[in-house]
């Protein structure tokens, strides 16, 4: 399976087609192969006095370290979007990818040089906060595409997207370049323009604890291991 089998732009049905016949059988937690995976660690980090967030740790290792585990078995290929530091991130035995766009122009910056960089027809997303990702994730986030007849999929809980959780045909790498070129910004906004499938993941709530500030990063910490921390 490549990326030729998107055509002109437009996403060949037989791929998804492909993609979730692999997602529903029952070695679905092998890795899917046309799906490559990016964990954004590109962002400012501002409610965190600015640090490099993929870099704090969490029960003695980095947050990205927990990411990659979670997320590397599951993908063709793992990437890593950063914008510093970028020596450290090469460590993690995983490609590592800079935005494109300068002037840290939020995750879409990532997204879009993810989507570049691929070397299979899709990129499942995650940010590098989400230490806690479910071993299905990729299958769920694929399935969804069948069933829901659509080219897109996004995670959602409790009745709100996640936008940051995604799974996108590199097909819209160009619409992507030129919703960014014209100054717009925003994920959600973005995904809305494709009519996204929305996969529930109401079975997995401490996934979507996010870890934005010091006090998010010591509660987290203090319950780690107690049985609230693994899905």
């Amino acid at each position: 399976m490549s990326v030729g089998q998107v055509i002109n732009g437009n996403i060949d049905m037989a791929l998804i087609s492909s993609l979730t016949d692999h997602a529903k059988r029952s070695d679905s937690l092998a890795p899917l192969l046309a799906v490559t995976g990016v964990i954004l660690a590109g962002g400012r980090a501002t409610r965190m006095g600015g640090r490099d967030k993929g870099l704090l740790l969490l029960a003695g290792e980095p947050l990205i370290v927990h990411s990659i585990r979670r997320l590397q078995p599951q993908v063709a290929e793992l990437l890593i979007s950063a914008n510093r530091h970028l020596d450290i991130y090469q460590q993690f035995g995983c490609r590592v990818i800079r935005d494109s766009e300068s002037g840290f122009r939020g995750p879409l910056a990532g997204i879009l040089t993810a989507l570049q960089a691929a070397g299979t027809p899709y990129v499942l997303t995650a940010p590098c906060d989400s230490p806690r990702l479910p071993p299905d994730y990729a299958r769920r986030m694929a399935a969804a595409l069948a069933q829901g007849q659509a080219t897109v999929s996004v995670a959602c809980y409790a009745g709100d997207w996640q936008p940051v959780f995604a799974l996108l045909p590199v097909a819209l790498q160009d619409d992507l370049a030129r919703y960014l070129a014209a100054g717009e910004g925003g994920v959600h906004r973005w995904l809305r323009r494709h009519q996204p499938a929305v996969v529930a993941f109401a079975d997995r709530p401490q996934w979507f604890c996010n870890i934005n500030t010091p006090d998010d990063l010591a509660w987290l910490e203090a319950t780690w291991g107690n049985g609230r921390s693994e899905p």
